[in-house]
């Protein structure tokens, strides 16, 4: 067997070596394909984003390993599943019915008989935040353990973290009322963006939107100066990623806003669940009943030590500082890419340098033979 797998590829050696001696005829001599092949970059980068497609694999959910498939496990699996969407998820269910009559019954009242007392409004809304979403936590059986000192109200500070799922504000919520930077989404997450999350002082944008940029750097400045204000709370990589990689982190927002940034690493363990959130494959209703049909969701929260721009340091070189102190945290993989390259195509300006860049190489060769 193995004798005749060596003669098969002794036989394709042959015949590539054969393919890559054929030769074009130039009136200046003789061109090998072989010549072209070894003076394209292209080709290199190409084979190379095949083999290792890094970008991909950022917003990839990694299926579990089936382990379900002998005549002894296989009943076990089945006793779980009954336990899971027969007992566990009507339980959670529950819980979160619950907390949310108890959350309705008391905002309700405290927001609109208290106008005339903001302090002390915002006080009763920041808790009831942190109550609504511990009820959130405890519908998915959250395990989540929490490193380094609680966050306090400072002016001119905001805190950045790896982005997972929608659930990262939650459990970020649920120990510190902060106020998210947050894409505006339609349905009902959209609805609660608009009434409940307003009142901790949350800031909506949509990226399609120009206009919207440059709201939202002044409304950033405005929030980080006030001392009274919940802590600003920003996702720099702009977009999900799969807790198994950090893309890179959005210079404008968080690194230019002249004031002490804050890391916090968040890492899910995927033994009982990926707690990944793909947006463009499931809405966050789905996501939701995914993770309260799970056994549960663990995951660890590391508030790290706080960061300042050095002198001579531009933004970019910041923000790459800051994500280095997260990964490595984290245990996360750091790539070289741009998340946002997940909601679009490269510009045709990308294209044309590549191309450009191409045609010159095989011009030089051809001048050359």
């Amino acid at each position: 067997m193995n004798s005749s797998s060596e003669i098969q590829n002794q036989k394709l050696s042959s015949q590539l070596d054969l393919d890559l001696d054929f030769e074009f005829d130039q009136p200046s001599g003789k061109l090998r394909l072989r010549d072209l092949l070894d003076i394209s970059p292209t080709l290199t980068e190409a084979s190379g984003a095949i083999i290792d497609d890094s970008f991909t694999r950022c917003f990839k959910s990694n299926p579990p390993e089936t382990w379900n498939w002998n005549v002894y496990l296989f009943p076990l699996w089945c006793l779980g599943v009954v336990i899971r969407y027969f007992f566990l998820f009507p339980a959670r269910v529950l819980i979160l019915t619950i907390g949310w009559m108890i959350f309705l019954s008391s905002y309700i009242p405290v927001h609109f008989l208290l106008k005339g007392h903001d302090k002390l409004r915002k006080k009763f809304e920041r808790y009831l935040v942190e109550l609504i979403c511990s009820f959130f936590v405890a519908s998915w059986t959250g395990v989540v353990k929490y490193h380094g000192p609680r966050p306090s109200r400072r002016p001119k500070q905001v805190f950045v973290a790896n982005h997972t799922s929608m659930i990262d504000f939650i459990i970020l919520e649920q120990m510190t009322a902060f106020a998210v930077i947050m894409q505006k989404h339609p349905g009902w997450v959209g609805l609660l963006q608009s009434t409940i999350l307003e009142s901790v002082g949350c800031i909506w944008f949509n990226r399609t939107e120009v206009k919207d940029r440059e709201i939202l750097t002044k409304k950033l400045r405005d929030h980080v100066q006030g001392a009274e204000n919940n802590p600003l709370l920003i996702f720099p990589e702009g977009t999900c990623v799969n807790n198994n990689y950090t893309v890179m982190f959005k210079k404008g927002g968080a690194f230019e806003l002249d004031c002490t940034v804050c890391p916090i690493a968040i890492k899910y363990n995927k033994i009982f669940v990926d707690a990944f959130w793909n947006s463009r494959k499931q809405s966050f209703t789905k996501h939701l009943l995914r993770l309260m049909t799970s056994w549960a969701v663990v995951c660890d929260v590391w508030y790290l030590e706080p960061q300042n721009i050095k002198p001579g340091e531009t933004a970019i070189e910041f923000a790459e500082r800051v994500r280095d102190i997260i990964s490595v945290r984290a245990g996360l993989k750091k790539v070289p890419w741009d998340g946002l390259l997940k909601y679009s195509r490269p510009s045709p300006k990308h294209r044309e340098l590549k191309q450009q860049s191409f045609s010159e190489s095989m011009l030089r060769r051809l001048e050359e033979k």
